[in-house]
């Protein structure tokens, strides 16, 4: 297993295939994975394999080391596209997420106004209000939902959480229209069963969903990099486009990563 391990509390910056050049903010451990789910193609492996002797970076850590990189790229000339939440877990479980999402917003008005502010998120915390209001302030808020099917997500996302699809989809909604959807669509198989969610049977609901969340995009994506489990496949760009063109087809702006 080729996993990676991402910097803490700044990464990068990197080039995103759905965002341009990112710089990444891990609110998680660096030696470690902390996270409310725990994904079968997460590129970052398994929680019981990445347990983390570290504890989580504070507020003021982010912000010095944060603050510090774009100071950097100012003096370089290379200004990042986006500021990105992302890293070895889910960011929104830190104690301190909305504070740390108050400060990054105003690092970026200073150095870099033009940049977007973003944050990828499972959305197993979208139900705590300061969560919620966080994710209000940021530019792409991008939430996961991968299915409407608790049975496929207790198998492929392996909440750690309490975790209904029908609650969040309703907690979505409450965005009123300021979110992103992400989705991974993937072919093969975990502990022998199928885990593809390609078909109308995962498909068709979960544009239904689309549909009461109203979001601003849908991203949707396959697998890129080396997973946990060696049974899992890409999904192909034909699969994809299709899928794209329903989502279109409700009036819904939909791009596909390959």
């Amino acid at each position: 297993m080729s996993t990676v391990l991402y910097a803490s509390p700044v990464f990068g910056p990197v080039r995103s295939r759905r965002l341009g050049v990112s710089l990444g903010i891990n609110l998680m451990p660096a030696d470690g994975k902390v996270c409310s789910f725990d994904c079968i193609y997460c590129e970052c492996g398994l929680n019981a394999e990445r347990r983390t002797a570290s504890k989580v970076p504070t507020r003021e850590e982010v912000r010095t080391a944060l603050e510090r990189q774009l100071r950097q790229m100012q003096a370089a000339g290379e200004g990042p596209d986006v500021m990105t939440f992302a890293g070895n877990g889910e960011p929104t479980g830190h104690p301190q997420f909305r504070a740390i999402v108050e400060d990054t917003v105003a690092l970026r008005d200073r150095y870099f106004p033009r940049a977007k502010v973003a944050v990828l998120t499972n959305a197993t915390h979208i139900d705590r209000d300061d969560v919620f209001q966080a994710l209000l302030m940021v530019d792409d808020n991008i939430v996961k939902l991968d299915t409407v099917s608790d049975s496929y997500i207790r198998r492929v996302n392996r909440p750690n959480v309490a975790y209904s699809a029908a609650r969040q989809v309703e907690l979505m909604a409450r965005f009123g229209g300021h979110a992103m959807v992400q989705t991974m669509f993937m072919h093969g198989t975990a502990d022998g069963v199928d885990v593809s969610n390609l078909s109308d049977e995962y498909v068709t609901p979960w544009l239904e969903a689309l549909q009461q969340i109203k979001p601003e995009k849908v991203m949707i994506y396959t697998i890129a990099r080396e997973t946990p489990l060696q049974t899992l496949r890409k999904a192909t760009p034909a699969e994809l486009d299709a899928i794209v063109a329903r989502i279109r087809a409700l009036g819904i702006q939909a791009e596909a990563s390959y």
